[in-house]
């Protein structure tokens, strides 16, 4: 193995494999240091993955890809303790080639997508953790793992390596991240045959659907709970910001216990089997918390660069996406003979004109405003949940009453003017 590589990348997540596999077919020489057992074995849980972000590094990857349900139907949930208010979209266009996102295990999907990058040419090491970025004459010229002579060398260093990184941090590319800048999720995998997830989910044969939950599936905390459907497996789970399960003192495990045994949530996963259980950190500092990108010889991606929309569920594709456009710098700093801070800062312009960032600004306040203000979660969903109980029952109040009835609840003790404000704030949040 030689000492020195075009192109270092440390974490096989799915961001540190798109760089990979980008920089492999261009043929500049790539080596990935995975810290686990294998590429996934740190992300074994179920999710979404979307196709357009995936389908500019590998055209055409869903034929082959390890993937579970394509999915049809996208619901949304405003829960109370004992109702949900529903709304959703569910299309034939989603259900036909070349489809809009699928389900998927992580675990098997990034072992999928790390062969494609040795087929072409990347060397990937696992069980190897990397200690330091090495740094000369400030530029970062390799880093250095926990292995005997484990010192290796590269024009640039890519750091891919999730929401916990620490070669960012040693480098001052940002701080320690605060609680409110981390969610922490919970998610059990529950197995059913693919026929009862089919009739329960009013689902095609091998088509999936996916369910957003909001208020009382989080226990009142800024966050989300979640249903995906696989092929023979329910992915069930919640996540809500670290600062508020530290101040509620809200044990993870009874955040997922409490979903599991809403009366809305029971029938789905009704004799499901449990196989699989596991907690995982998730970067929701947001627009905000974006560090330092790039250096002299390195550069950021990924969850290590807190690219998360936690309001649209969206990770893996930001992830990928920033892991391309950082490859494409790099191959351009290659063809200069420049790895500086200057010519690798193509990567952060590409990308603060893409999707990526203009979303993470577009909601960069979101996640402030409901932590600040919990009337968001537990006083307006429960308020919404009893405006169409009181609406929809017909017991021989008028109408008109109801109305009063709703507005007195909705406001109690508040006034139309607070109200206002905070549909206000809400709308500029997400405007």
């Amino acid at each position: 193995m030689p000492e020195k590589f075009d192109v270092i990348v440390v974490g096989a997540g799915v961001a540190g494999l798109a760089a990979a596999y980008k920089l492999a077919k261009e043929g500049l020489s790539v080596i990935v240091i995975e810290r686990g057992d294998y590429p996934g074995a740190k992300n074994v849980m179920g999710g979404v993955l979307y196709r357009a972000m995936m389908e500019e590094i590998i055209p055409e990857f869903w034929k082959e890809a390890p993937l579970q349900r394509p999915v049809v139907e996208q619901r949304f949930w405003l829960m109370d303790e004992e109702s949900v208010v529903t709304t959703g979209y569910k299309g034939q266009q989603w259900a036909r080639e070349p489809y809009n996102c699928f389900t998927v295990f992580r675990g098997q999907f990034d072992q999928w997508f790390a062969r494609k990058c040795t087929e072409a040419g990347a060397v990937i090491i696992n069980e190897t953790v990397v200690e330091s970025c090495i740094v000369e004459n400030e530029r970062v010229v390799g880093v250095r793992t926990n292995r005997p002579d484990g010192d290796l060398y590269a024009n640039v260093v890519v750091l891919a390596d999730g929401v916990n990184s620490l070669l960012s941090k040693q480098l001052g590319f940002h701080d320690e991240w605060k609680p409110q800048q981390v969610a922490l999720a919970v998610m059990e995998e529950l197995k059913l045959p693919s026929e009862v997830i089919e009739e329960r989910f009013n689902l095609e044969p091998g088509m999936g659907a996916t369910i957003e939950i909001f208020g009382s599936g989080t226990l009142g905390l800024v966050g989300t709970a979640f249903i995906y459907t696989n092929k023979e497996h329910i992915s069930i789970g919640v996540g809500a910001l670290l600062s508020q399960i530290r101040q509620m003192k809200v044990r993870p495990y009874d955040l997922l216990e409490n979903l599991k045994n809403h009366p809305m949530v029971r029938p789905l996963i009704r004799q499901g089997e449990p196989v699989e259980y596991y907690a995982h950190l998730i970067p929701e500092g947001g627009y905000n918390a974006i560090p330092r990108l790039v250096g002299n010889g390195v550069v950021v991606v990924g969850d290590a660069a807190q690219l998360v929309n936690g309001i649209h569920r969206e990770g893996s594709n930001l992830a990928m996406t920033s892991g391309r456009l950082a490859a494409e710098a790099i191959i351009r700093a290659h063809r200069m003979g420049e790895f500086n801070e200057r010519s690798l800062s193509h990567y952060e312009e590409q990308l603060r004109n893409s999707f990526v960032i203009e979303d993470l600004k577009k909601y960069k306040n979101t996640s402030h405003l409901f932590e600040v203000n919990p009337q968001y979660f537990n006083k307006y969903i429960p308020a919404t949940n009893m405006a169409l109980h009181e609406m929809l029952t017909v017991d021989g109040v008028s109408k008109k009453d109801k109305q009063k009835l709703i507005l007195q609840r909705l406001l109690n003790g508040s006034s139309l003017y607070s109200l206002g404000k905070d549909l206000y704030q809400a709308w500029r949040a997400v405007k």
